[in-house]
C-alpha cells in the first residue's frame, strides 16, 4: 500500500482535501441570503422558530413553512420532503439569528467534508482492481476536480444548496460504508451505519433514491470476486429507501399530482393561439437531448455559468438543429463506451453510468422538474465526470506523456479553482446575482422578472427622485420582456403594477393589478395591491381633481379588497361629506373609529359630520373624545 502521495502522508490527504474545499468557499461567510434561502430559512415560519420549529419541519412538505398553504407546495410534481437541512438551518438560526454568516460557514465546512468522504470512497472503490498507487492517484485527482469545479458554486454559494451537499454526502458516504462492509467481511456495524447515512441523505433530497441503481453497479465493479452476496450488500440502501418512501408518502401524500400547466413550473409548454399547450414529442425529446449535451459542455468547459435556466434561456429545440444532433451523437458514443466496457468492468464505463443514473431523476425524462436544467442538478452526477477526468489525467501521468499530463492537470485544476473563486462572488446577494446572470440568461422570463422586482425593491428606499425613476423605468423594461416570453406571468404584472404605483401612476397600476386577478382571482397580494391603488387613485380624484363621484366609486371598490382599512373609510367619509351626503359620511367615520379607536382625528371628523347634520350633542361627544385622546390635535384649536 502506498504510504504517501506527492510527499504527503496518506493519513493527511483526506483532511487536506477537506481544508481545500472549505477554504475555497470561506469568502461566502460575508455573503447575504440569496435565491431560495428565504423559502427554507429566513421567511420560513418553522425555521425561524429555531429548535421549536423542528416538529413542523418534520411533519410538512419542505416548502409549507414558506407558503403556509398546502396547495402551493406541489408547484412541481410530487412535492418535496427534505427536512434534514431545514433542521440544520433551525439550529443555526437559534445560534446566529437572522444573519447568514454562520450558515455560509457551515455549508463551506460541509462541502470540505464531502470532498474528504469522496476521496475515501474512490480510493476504496478503485484499489481492489487497480494498483494501490494508481488507485490513490486517481482518487486524489478526481477529488481535486470535484472540489475545484466551478459548476458547484451554486450549491455552496447558495445556503439552500446544502441539501445537495448533504444528499451527496449520504450517497457517497453510504456507498463507502457498504464497500467497507465487504472488505472487512463485517456486515455489522458497517451495514447499519450505511443504512443510517443513506437515510439521512434521502432526508436531504430525494435524488439519493438513484442510488438504488448505483449500488448494484458499484458492487459489480468493486470486487474481483463476482459471486459477492448482492442481496445482503444491498440491504442498507433498500431498507433506508423503503422507510424513506413510507415516511415521505405519509407526510406529503401518495398522489404525485398532475403535470403543472404553468410555464415557470413546466418548461415544456408553448403558446399556440394564445393558449399554453405541451411540446410535441419531437420538441420535448430534442430539447432534453440538447440540455443533456449542455450539461456535458459545462462540466468540460464551465462557461458561461448562470443560476437560471428557465424558459426560454433554453430555446425550443427540434431534431433538425445541429447541436441537438451533436449531443445525440456524443451520447451514442458514450453508450458505446459503456457497452464495450461492461464485461471488462471498465472504469470509464462506471463513470459514465454513475453520471447517467444520478442525473436521471432531474433529466425531465421521468417528470418535469420545473426548469430545463440547473447547475445544482449536476452536483452529484459530477462525481462520475470527476472519475473520468481523474482516470484520463492519471493515464497521462503514467505514460511517456507525463510532462503533458502534469501541464494539463495543472491548467485544468488552476483554471477550475480560479473560476470557482471568481464565480462564487456572484452569490454575494440577489442584486449582484441577478444583474450578473441576466447578461447570460437574457431570455429567461424568471430572471427578467427577478431583475425587475429587484429594481422595484431598490426604488422603494431610493431618496434621489431621478435615480428612483430610472430604476422603475428600467424595471418596466425587464418586466415587459418577461411578459413577451410568458404572457400569463402574474408576478410580472404584479411588479409592473408596483412600479407604476411607485411612480404615482395609480391608474396604470390598477390596470396591471386587474390583469393579475384575471390570471389568479384568489391571489392575495394582487387583491391587496389593487385595493391600495384604488384607494390612492380615489384620494387623487377627490383631492386633486375634485371628482367626488369618481373618487367614491374607486374607494368603494377598494373596500372590497381592503375591508379592514380605516384609511379608505376615512376617505369615503370625507368624500361623502364634501358631496353633502352627511349621514353616509357619519357611517364611514364610525366605521373608521371601529377600526382605529385611538385615532383622535377620526373622532374630530365625526364631530364635524354631526355638526353638519345638526346633531350638536353627538358633535360635542365626538370633539371631547378627540380631545381626550390627543389634546394637542391641531384641529381642536378653537373648539
Amino acid at each position: 500500500m502506498p504510504g504517501s502521495f506527492a510527499g504527503i502522508p496518506l493519513h493527511r490527504i483526506g483532511p487536506l482535501l477537506a481544508i481545500l474545499g472549505t477554504i475555497l468557499y470561506l469568502q461566502t461567510v460575508s455573503f447575504d441570503y440569496t435565491q431560495d434561502d428565504a423559502i427554507v430559512i429566513n421567511d420560513n415560519m418553522y425555521t425561524t422558530k429555531g429548535v421549536d420549529g423542528i416538529g413542523g419541519l418534520l411533519s410538512h412538505d419542505t416548502f409549507y413553512g414558506y407558503f403556509k398553504d398546502a396547495s402551493k407546495t406541489r408547484l412541481v410534481s410530487g412535492g418535496r420532503y427534505r427536512p434534514l437541512t431545514p433542521i440544520m438551518f433551525a439550529f443555526e438560526y437559534d445560534i446566529a439569528g437572522n444573519h447568514p454568516w454562520f450558515s455560509h460557514l457551515i455549508s463551506a465546512i460541509c462541502y470540505g467534508l464531502l470532498c474528504w468522504v469522496l476521496f475515501g470512497f474512490l480510493r476504496e472503490l478503485l484499489t481492489p482492481r487497480l494498483s494501490p498507487t494508481i488507485a490513490l492517484q486517481v482518487a486524489v485527482i478526481a477529488t481535486l476536480v470535484f472540489a475545484l469545479h466551478p459548476i458547484h458554486t451554486e450549491v455552496v454559494g447558495n445556503i439552500k444548496g446544502r441539501d445537495e451537499i448533504m444528499a451527496a454526502m449520504g450517497s457517497i458516504g453510504g456507498l463507502w460504508l457498504m464497500l467497507l462492509s465487504i472488505k472487512e467481511s463485517k456486515f455489522w456495524p458497517y451495514a447499519g451505519f450505511a443504512a443510517v447515512v443513506f437515510f439521512l441523505g434521502l432526508l436531504s433530497k430525494e435524488n439519493v433514491i438513484t442510488m438504488l441503481a448505483v449500488v448494484p453497479l458499484t458492487l459489480w465493479w468493486y470486487s474481483k470476486n463476482k459471486t459477492i452476496s448482492w442481496v445482503s450488500a444491498m440491504i442498507p440502501i433498500v431498507v433506508a429507501s423503503g422507510f424513506f418512501l413510507l415516511l415521505r408518502g405519509s407526510m406529503t401524500g401518495w398522489n404525485k399530482g398532475e403535470t403543472p400547466k404553468e410555464l415557470m413550473n413546466n418548461p415544456f409548454l408553448k403558446i399556440e393561439n394564445n393558449v399554453y399547450v405541451p411540446f410535441s414529442f419531437g420538441e420535448k425529446t430534442a430539447t432534453i437531448t440538447y440540455t443533456m449535451g449542455k450539461y456535458v459542455q459545462l462540466l468540460l468547459f464551465p462557461y458561461p455559468l448562470t443560476h437560471d435556466y428557465y424558459p426560454r434561456h433554453i430555446e425550443i429545440q427540434d431534431w433538425g438543429k445541429p447541436l441537438v444532433l451533436l449531443s445525440l451523437l456524443m451520447w451514442l458514443a458514450l453508450f458505446w463506451i459503456v457497452i464495450k466496457g461492461w464485461k471488462t468492468r471498465s472504469w470509464w464505463a462506471y463513470g459514465i453510468l454513475f453520471y447517467v443514473f444520478t442525473m436521471s431523476i432531474t433529466s425531465n425524462l421521468v417528470f418535469p422538474v420545473g426548469t430545463n436544467m440547473s447547475e445544482r442538478f449536476a452536483f452529484l452526477p459530477s462525481v462520475g465526470f470527476a472519475i473520468i477526468v481523474g482516470l484520463g489525467l492519471s493515464m497521462l501521468l503514467d505514460s511517456k506523456y507525463r510532462k503533458m499530463g502534469i501541464v494539463l492537470a495543472t491548467i485544468v485544476l488552476v483554471a477550475y479553482g480560479g473560476w470557482t473563486a471568481a464565480r462564487s462572488r456572484v452569490w454575494k446577494d440577489n442584486h449582484t446575482l441577478f444583474t450578473t446572470d441576466i447578461k447570460t440568461s437574457a431570455r429567461s422570463a424568471k430572471l427578467l422578472n427577478a431583475v425587475g422586482g429587484d429594481l422595484v425593491t431598490l426604488s422603494e428606499s431610493e431618496k434621489n427622485e431621478d435615480v428612483k425613476r430610472k430604476e422603475l423605468t428600467d424595471a418596466q423594461m425587464y418586466l415587459n420582456r418577461a411578459l413577451e416570453i410568458h404572457p400569463n406571468y402574474k408576478l410580472s404584472y404584479l411588479l409592473l403594477g408596483n412600479s407604476y404605483y411607485h411612480l404615482g401612476d395609480f391608474d396604470k397600476a390598477i390596470t396591471y393589478y386587474r390583469q393579475v386577478l384575471k390570471i389568479d382571482p384568489d391571489y392575495t397580494e394582487g387583491k391587496r395591491n389593487l385595493g391600495v391603488a384604488l384607494r390612492d387613485e380615489g384620494k387623487n380624484q377627490g383631492e386633486k381633481l375634485n371628482n367626488l363621484t369618481g373618487a367614491i366609486s374607486l374607494l368603494e371598490e377598494a373596500l372590497s379588497y381592503l375591508p379592514d382599512d380605516f384609511t379608505t373609510y376615512h376617505l369615503l367619509g370625507v368624500a361623502y361629506g364634501q358631496k353633502g351626503e352627511t349621514m353616509k359620511a357619519i357611517t364611514f367615520f364610525k366605521k373608521e373609529i371601529e377600526l382605529a379607536p385611538k385615532n383622535a382625528a377620526a373622532y374630530f371628523n365625526l364631530g364635524i359630520a354631526y355638526q353638519h347634520a345638526g346633531d350638536e350633542a353627538n358633535a360635542k361627544i365626538s370633539f371631547d373624545k378627540a380631545k381626550e385622546i390627543d389634546p394637542n390635535l391641531p384641529q381642536l384649536k378653537g373648539k
